[in-house]
């Protein structure tokens, strides 16, 4: 199963995948999503059967705009004008679930749905295609490295496709970092999973101040991206790194030739040579799985800034570096 290219073909294919209820892998502006029909409950089941991903972690539904997401969804006049003011974007909101209308694994077991427009002309044109919502976790196996090139998906599901019948090749994805994950269930914004738009720039577009939340490990997983190991490469991640040992890979941020031990890498990535944390994230997926190939002892990585994006790379990065859960 080799990535195919987008055209009318293909998505037509694609489409009747789906509605078969089948998987379909395809790109968004942040990581390539691995699709099913958000009311198909054996549909759903098949891709947490087919990435391994625990039933406990709820899953996103992409819609093409917020007059699809009201199938699934109950918005207030609030979370409509954040609607309104940032879709088509990497937003992601957590908002009342409408009774019966997707399939309750997607849930989680909560009583809220995790909805999303993707700000990328193939999974625009899939999902009017399709004409319904996409429920659509990160295109690899549970805890894995994020994919931004189709090549990524087949990687991570040449020895077990489960039920992936089609990856659909849209390039290399706009952004490279998950959405930006805001619950609006409750008086208080909250920002459940940092992502590619940052706090500053979702209160200066919407008006509406937003907080960050830790979420407690005891409870039921309102969002995607809380687990304590994931986006993890399947060597250690070292962090604030400012010596390197012999045998590790360096995932550098700006200039680095005065590093200690530098002679001793076994390769070298580079996120962002003039320190632009949109480029690092861009690459940060990409540059890790190359790292990875290298079959380093460990990957070293440079400190990288908390401002903006900086803190959901870093979230990231965290993540990445946690001990393995089994």
């Amino acid at each position: 199963m080799l990535p195919t290219p987008f055209n009318e073909s293909s998505l037509k294919h694609a489409v009747r995948w789906l509605r078969d209820g089948y998987l379909v892998a395809f790109p968004t502006e942040t990581v390539y999503g691995l699709g099913a029909d958000a009311t198909n409950d054996e549909a759903v089941r098949a891709i947490y059967h087919t990435k391994g991903r625990p039933s406990n972690n709820p899953i996103i539904v992409h819609v093409a705009d917020r007059v699809m997401a009201e199938r699934y969804a109950i918005f207030d006049e609030r979370a409509a004008h954040i609607a309104d003011s940032l879709w088509c974007d990497a937003l992601t909101l957590i908002l009342p679930v409408r009774a019966g209308s997707v399939s309750p694994h997607i849930l989680a077991g909560g009583k809220t749905i995790a909805v999303r427009a993707p700000k990328h002309d193939l999974a625009q044109a899939l999902i009017r295609a399709f004409d319904g919502g996409i429920a659509a976790p990160s295109a690899n196996r549970s805890g894995n490295i994020s994919p931004t090139l189709a090549a990524h998906v087949l990687e991570e599901f040449a020895q077990h496709h489960g039920a992936l019948r089609m990856i659909l090749d849209g390039g290399h994805t706009h952004r490279g970092l998950e959405s930006t994950v805001l619950d609006c269930t409750s008086e208080q914004l909250h920002i459940l999973r940092a992502g590619s738009l940052d706090a500053a720039y979702i209160e200066a577009v919407t008006g509406h101040s937003c907080s960050f939340f830790a979420h407690d490990a005891s409870s039921l997983l309102p969002s995607p991206g809380l687990l304590t190991s994931h986006y993890a490469p399947s060597c250690a991640v070292r962090l604030h790194a400012t010596t390197l040992k012999h045998g590790e890979a360096l995932l550098a941020f700006g200039a680095y030739d005065h590093m200690m031990g530098i002679e001793h890498a076994c390769a070298v990535r580079n996120l962002s040579e003039t320190g632009d944390l949109d480029e690092a994230a861009f690459h940060l997926y990409e540059w890790l799985r190359v790292l990875d190939h290298h079959r380093p002892s460990c990957i070293a990585v440079m400190p990288i800034p908390y401002d903006g994006v900086g803190k959901a790379i870093n979230d990231r990065l965290q993540r990445a570096s946690a001990p393995r859960t089994v």
